[in-house]
């Protein structure tokens, strides 16, 4: 079968690395033949491969970084809307799925000859709905909120492509991460980036913004070798609770992946093997249980001087299944210092975008109306979920674009505050003088931060949150000589 893995702009190659070591895993190789498409060299927004069908449960539930799992089901030329109508009709919709479920298709396109995609898409609708009503005598009714089956089609210039999605909701939710803080940062995006910095779970890392706690949880999981599709995979006896303050409703195993609402998936062979999948990873988990028995052992932490966000950080952590809570406190960036008998380590953080908490100090004082309006534009603007849909720009899409160019708006305003400019180049002082042997990652919207905080960057990465371009910045930051053996 062929597969395309969907994920961030920009996290193509340690998606393929990722995928790599997945098709390594004992458990995972059991299933058949892996094998992966070179590593692209140019934005393609995920990599595909070919594998047993099998692989579409082992790729949901240890992918850290796809957003999606797409199974091909064809692809031929087409010149109108017509051939999409016959491709898509001639497909056995009936051995995937029955006409009893609900259905929704989305279509994308990359210089595609056709003038609608609305149009596009209701042609294979109605050739997935036709079929079925032929076969079974019933037609699926249409669900775009909450599907129990997603059908995916591309257009290129010259051929169209179909998948059926295996993952259902997007694989970011992971079921945890029901609070968020000011610089929203999806989980899959966070996991992108710690596999960029290279960061193992033998060294310390720290996050002196953490917010809510993204990347320290994915962090921790990884280091706990805790799948990030356990609590959807059902593999925890209760799934977690949200809180008063839940800004999307939490995925839970009862939401589970798409493929379980496929009958391939639920025959008894493929249920045999999703259970040995499981068990393999409830093993893992349990092995690394003993490495890292308490969050301090872990070697990661993380601060913020909003005590909102650090409540938050907290009941997120004890969501996604971690032992005990968080090593974190309430603390100015600027106060912040190396977890004690630390001389080396890995720094990693996602400023808020507009308003600095770090500048307005207090203990979870309320934000300017600005900040509302800038963080209000950002939670409507969410990543394109497949991997050419930045390329045609629709209404939806549109609003994107607005929701861009709103933030970069108020970003330049707050870049000439006498206030943020002077908060930049003491923090940058901050780092030279009390992280010295540290590697300091950045990910940010201000391509002037290296300047801003007075650091030369040693590498930058060109990376999409959400909406907006992004770089994530590191610097090498040198350990400072001592005084006493400059006099000598």
């Amino acid at each position: 079968m062929r597969f395309f893995v969907v994920c961030p702009g920009g996290l193509e190659v340690p998606l393929a690395q990722e995928l790599a070591s997945i098709a390594q895993r004992p458990d995972c190789k059991a299933l058949g033949v892996w094998v992966i498409d070179p590593t692209p060299t140019s934005p393609t927004g995920g990599v595909g491969l070919a594998a047993p069908i099998s692989a579409a449960m082992a790729l949901n539930l240890h992918s850290r970084i796809a957003s999606r799992v797409l199974l091909q089901m064809a692809e031929s030329p087409y010149r109108q809307e017509e051939d999409l109508y016959k491709l898509a009709s001639g497909l056995a919709w009936e051995e995937w799925f029955s006409s009893k479920q609900t259905l929704r298709v989305d279509v994308t396109a990359h210089r595609s000859p056709l003038k609608s995609l609305n149009f596009a898409t209701l042609k294979i609708k109605d050739a997935i709905v036709d079929r079925l009503r032929d076969v079974t005598g019933d037609r699926p009714s249409i669900d775009t909120a909450f599907p129990d089956v997603r059908v995916q089609a591309h257009l290129t210039a010259t051929h169209a492509t179909i998948y059926l999605d295996t993952s259902g909701e997007a694989l970011f939710k992971r079921g945890w991460h029901d609070e968020k803080g000011d610089a929203p940062l999806k989980e899959n995006l966070a996991a992108g980036i710690l596999s960029i910095t290279g960061w193992k779970p033998s060294q310390t890392l720290f996050d002196p913004m953490c917010g809510s706690g993204t990347f320290l949880i994915e962090a921790a999981q990884m280091a706990l070798a805790i799948p990030p599709g356990a609590i959807r995979a059902g593999m925890y006896g209760d799934d977690a609770k949200p809180s008063r303050l839940a800004y999307r409703p939490l995925v839970t195993s009862a939401h589970g992946f798409g493929f379980q609402r496929l009958k391939p998936f639920n025959e008894t062979a493929e249920q045999k093997r999703w259970i040995s999948l499981k068990d393999a990873a409830h093993a893992e988990m349990m092995e690394k249980r003993k490495q890292f028995p308490d969050s301090e052992s872990l070697g990661i932490s993380g601060g913020d001087i909003n005590e909102r966000l650090v409540a938050m950080f907290k009941g997120n952590w004890q969501r996604a299944q971690l032992p005990g809570l968080p090593v974190t406190r309430q603390i100015d960036a600027l106060a912040s210092k190396p977890p004690s008998n630390v001389k080396e380590g890995v720094m990693l953080l996602n400023p808020p975008y507009g308003e600095r908490l770090v500048i307005k100090g207090g203990r979870g004082q309320d934000r300017a109306a600005g900040g509302d309006m800038e963080r209000d534009s950002y939670e409507q603007a969410e990543e394109p979920e497949d991997r050419y849909a930045f390329n045609l720009e629709t209404g939806r899409q549109s609003a994107k674009r607005s929701s861009r160019e709103s933030l970069k708006k108020l970003q330049a305003q707050e870049e000439q505050d006498p206030k943020f400019v002077e908060f930049l180049r003491q923090f940058g002082q901050h780092l030279k003088d009390a992280f010295g042997g540290w590697n300091v990652f950045v990910l940010t919207a201000d391509m002037a931060l290296p300047g801003q905080l007075r650091i030369k960057e040693s590498k930058r990465t060109p990376l999409f949150n959400g909406p907006l371009e992004c770089r994530l910045f590191k610097f090498e930051m040198h350990q400072k000589r001592d005084a006493a053996v400059d006099l000598k």
